[in-house]
């Protein structure tokens, strides 16, 4: 399968504050959605502005359809659509004005296809963007990024503060964008719920570090938890532990494969997990490591 994106051993320092993201990896293959995700100033936002070229990363290798992307290489940012948590556009344009600028960005910038989306989504052409709500802007940023033939989506907190009803109207783009082979989507976001809906991959940063990445489908179906208490745990062997997290009287313990702890630990509960507890896990928990 080929990857639209990759990143090996990514590294970037802020001289200032003392933070880094260190030796990123991952790679994207077409037609698939990556989950990025992590908590606020884990260094998510850093490893993205890093793949767009906004910063300059430290060392590393970041390759877009094949090739490290530089200053010059418009052809690579054609084929990017990019949307941000917040409003990007000038508040004081419409819809139909922004079109006209874009028009003379993008070569293949698709008017018709535009205007399809403002219909879709219920946006007015004509309308200031400043009256806009969070989600008719984060609809507006979607119509651009899908208006000028795009392969690669770059979405940060794209559904973050939206209703249900609108978050399930975007979700349901995105699986329409990724119905073509050579489509894919790199969505950061703190809504578990909507990448288990429709993320084939999960990558989780937490202090500036890659600590999962795997397929949605392997934590969701192979992943579960051991809640035990701490005489039951001394018999838990380490090769079976990723994470551990003491509570009062409990200690729930991470596993890779859950149907296999069921049978090995058969006085234990092995229960399943969910993508949002995995996280928490992994974040809050004690990593490689027996309690003391």
């Amino acid at each position: 399968m080929k990857n639209i994106l990759r990143l090996k051993n990514v590294s970037k320092k802020y001289k200032k504050s003392n933070f880094s993201i260190k030796d990123i990896s991952f790679s994207l293959p077409e037609g698939n959605i990556l989950g990025f995700i992590g908590e606020n100033g884990a260094g998510k936002s850093t490893t993205m502005n890093c793949i767009l070229n906004v910063l300059k990363k430290d060392s590393g290798k970041i390759e877009i359809f094949g090739k490290e992307m530089s200053d010059e290489d418009t052809d690579i940012r054609e084929d990017i659509g990019v949307v941000y948590d917040s409003n990007n556009f000038p508040e004081h344009l419409t819809a139909e004005q922004l079109s006209d600028i874009f028009e003379k960005i993008y070569a293949r910038w698709d008017n018709s296809c535009f205007k399809e989306y403002l219909k879709r989504f219920n946006l007015s052409k004509s309308q200031k963007i400043k009256t806009y709500s969070r989600g008719m802007s984060m609809k507006l940023a979607i119509a651009v990024a899908l208006s000028h033939e795009s392969k690669l989506l770059i979405l940060d907190e794209a559904t973050s503060g939206l209703d249900p009803i609108m978050r399930e109207e975007i979700l349901d783009v995105l699986l329409e964008f990724v119905k073509q082979e050579n489509h894919s989507i790199l969505l950061s976001s703190h809504i578990t719920g909507d990448l288990e809906k429709i993320a084939d991959y999960i990558v989780f940063i937490h202090k500036g570090e890659v600590i999962l990445n795997k397929t949605k489908d392997e934590l969701i179906y192979n992943y579960g938890v051991i809640r035990c208490s701490e005489n039951n745990f001394v018999n838990i062997s380490s090769e079976d532990i990723i994470s551990i997290y003491k509570k009062d009287y409990q200690i729930d313990v991470l596993v890779s494969d859950r149907k296999l702890m069921e049978k090995k630990y058969k006085n234990l509960i092995v229960d399943s997990v969910s993508l949002d507890e995995i996280i928490l896990l992994m974040a809050k928990g004690e990593r490689n490591a027996r309690l003391a």
